[in-house]
């Protein structure tokens, strides 16, 4: 279950050519996209953070930038949901393409807003999405696409994150896919205390985990 060697490279990701970490242990069991939050980027250390400890499991990741440096100077495209599923899409297409990762199954992650966009993604992309996770997730801005979203949804937020509990909660009830969301006792939006990230690293892991397990096994 744990990949022995890893390769790290930068990559480039779609028409803007947006700047990636691609992290890909030897015989990976599937790649997990990230999807950063409003005001992050690919350096964001809790993704990165979760991305390490993903690869320990034998999990290639990718985390990039969903907006260029000028976009991103742009309020308005940092809250675009639309345009970050996009962004998203062209990640899976690249990966869809990438000798080395066309075979694997595709999970995605994403965080604040960029659960929002994870959501999009994986309503509009290709079948080979198997699963999604939301840390902290802004899903109720995915709106009337949560309808349409068909792989299994891990909502993933603080016990002491109540606005974003009650999002989550109403989001939930939009969702006809298989889903479940999971409260980690004593931790705020940014699972900053002690133990918090790593309760979402284990429930995340195990999401992606079981669900590229099943793509597996119907193969």
């Amino acid at each position: 279950m744990t990949g022995k060697n890893t390769e790290n490279r930068i990559v480039k990701i779609g028409s803007k050519a947006l700047e990636g970490i691609l992290r890909q242990p030897e015989d990976s069991l599937g790649l997990v996209i990230f999807a950063h939050g409003a005001g992050s980027s690919r350096l964001s250390p809790r993704n990165n953070h979760v991305a390490e400890e993903f690869g320990s499991r034998g999990v290639a990741t990718l985390l990039f930038d969903l907006l260029t440096d000028e976009e991103a100077n742009d309020r308005n495209n940092v809250f675009d949901i639309r345009l970050l599923g996009q962004r998203l899409t062209e990640a899976v297409e690249w990966a869809q393409a990438e000798p080395g990762l066309s075979d694997l199954p595709i999970g995605l992650f994403g965080a604040s807003t960029g659960a929002a966009a994870a959501l999009v993604a994986a309503a509009n992309a290709p079948s080979r999405i198997k699963a999604v996770v939301s840390r902290g997730g802004r899903a109720d801005m995915a709106g009337e696409t949560l309808k349409m979203v068909k792989v299994p949804v891990l909502l993933i937020v603080g016990s002491l994150d109540y606005t974003v509990i009650d999002l989550n909660r109403a989001a939930a009830k939009q969702l006809v896919c298989k889903h479940r969301l999971e409260i980690v006792p004593g931790a705020t939006h940014l699972f900053e205390e002690p133990g918090t990230l790593e309760k979402v690293v284990e429930l995340a892991g195990d999401w992606f985990w079981t669900h590229f397990q099943t793509q597996e096994s119907t193969q």
